[in-house]
């Protein structure tokens, strides 16, 4: 990925837009309503995610290994440290700003509506 060019990823729940990964990785997150990302978990990877418009259910698991459901919307944020478990559905469409660490492959997935394994997904990437 060129610095100066933007990187479409295509999602079963929508798409990504990749704007920067270099030392971070910063992108634009697009989801379906009714949709929902895979529940996951990532070993390095650290993220913070802001909601810019719609309203979504994050489910994000605490100090204590729960994993709390959580209502959010447009201005709300939340940060996701390695090993939790989390996922967000999309109760409309919905536009999330994600800002983390560059190990954007770093993703086992626990459960996934589309059958996807773990890490990266080749045919999401054109």
């Amino acid at each position: 990925m060129k610095e100066s060019e933007a990187k479409t990823v295509v999602k079963p729940w929508g798409r990504e837009i990749w704007l920067a990964l270099t030392r971070y990785c910063y992108k634009r997150i697009y989801m379906n309503a009714g949709h929902r990302s895979s529940f996951q978990y990532h070993e390095r990877k650290e993220e913070t995610n802001f909601i810019i418009s719609g309203q979504a259910e994050i489910w994000l698991e605490n100090d204590d290994g729960v994993v709390e459901k959580i209502q959010m919307t447009d201005g709300d944020f939340f940060h996701v440290h390695p090993g939790r478990k989390h996922r967000v559905i999309a109760i409309t469409d919905l536009v999330l700003q994600e800002v983390s660490t560059p190990e954007v492959d770093d993703v086992v997935r626990i459960e996934d509506d589309a059958g996807r394994g773990d890490g990266r997904i080749d045919s999401e990437h054109r």
